[in-house]
């Protein structure tokens, strides 16, 4: 078993199998825009290329017991300037969980904690998602920041929860628990706490080393074709409206000065 520590990622490696643990745990394993980009390049390159090449399986856990990961690093919309760097954003963080949605072999998110907004996103894309009894999932953006989920993330929880759980979630910004997380389909297992979650991921990953890989790859692709047949509209009008906005603004400040936001819908 080999243990790499890049900053705020620790990436292990345990046969064929690669474990990857968003180490920011003083932050809830708040994610940056530095970390997204290291993982999109270890899913484009895992089980197919370099020193990934001979990996089967990919793992992500959050590193402490507090979280798998709380979102995006607020402190980085700080310095949006444009309505581009919003839209830039949103597909940038796109190609992140498509890149995972692709990935050459199967991955597995192992939840405890939060696991909201874009923790929420990267579990939504990986192929098997387990969790421990603490886990909180959702997308609270309308109670603490005032912003929106892009149209590709929207159809992404749509498609493991369904229309009318999701708009429930985004409309009243409240987290779903470890029973209904379990109960919609969102996680397949449920279990004690974060060590059995991270035993149980170890062991799932093990077993899928043993398997067919084309055979494996073949039903991921299929399934991800499908969910994505149909086209998406464009979304940079409502990125816009929300990410330009005095609210999103207001949010932020919120956010940094720990007071409930004041919303005035523009």
């Amino acid at each position: 078993m080999s243990q790499t520590v890049e900053e705020d990622l620790i990436l292990e490696r345990d046969g064929a199998v690669l474990m990857i643990t968003l180490n920011r745990p003083h932050r809830r394993n708040a994610l940056t825009f530095e970390m997204y980009e290291e993982i999109r390049q270890i899913c484009s390159r895992a089980g197919k290329e370099g020193d990934l090449k001979d990996v089967k399986a990919l793992i992500f856990i959050g590193g402490g017991d507090k979280a798998f990961a709380a979102g995006t690093d607020i402190s980085r919309f700080k310095d949006f300037t444009s309505p581009q760097d919003a839209i830039d954003y949103e597909t940038r963080g796109e190609a992140v969980m498509e890149e995972i949605e692709s990935c050459a072999v199967p991955t597995i998110a192992a939840l405890n904690g939060f696991v909201t907004g874009g923790g929420a996103a990267i579990a939504g894309s990986c192929t098997i998602r387990i969790g421990a009894e603490d886990i909180k999932v959702g997308v609270p953006i309308a109670r603490t920041l005032g912003n929106c989920l892009a149209l590709s993330n929207l159809r992404r929880f749509i498609a493991l929860l369904g229309e009318p759980r999701v708009s429930y979630m985004l409309v009243t910004a409240q987290l779903m628990d470890a029973a209904e997380a379990k109960s919609s389909g969102f996680i397949s297992e449920l279990l004690p706490d974060r060590d059995a979650v991270v035993a149980r991921a170890r062991a799932l990953a093990s077993d899928i080393t043993t398997f067919a890989p084309l055979s494996i790859r073949a039903s991921r692709e299929g399934i991800r074709r499908l969910r994505n047949a149909t086209p998406l509209p464009d979304d940079s009008d409502l990125i816009k409206l929300c990410y330009e906005s005095a609210d999103f603004k207001e949010g932020m400040t919120a956010f940094f000065e720990k007071r409930q936001p004041k919303w005035r819908g523009e």
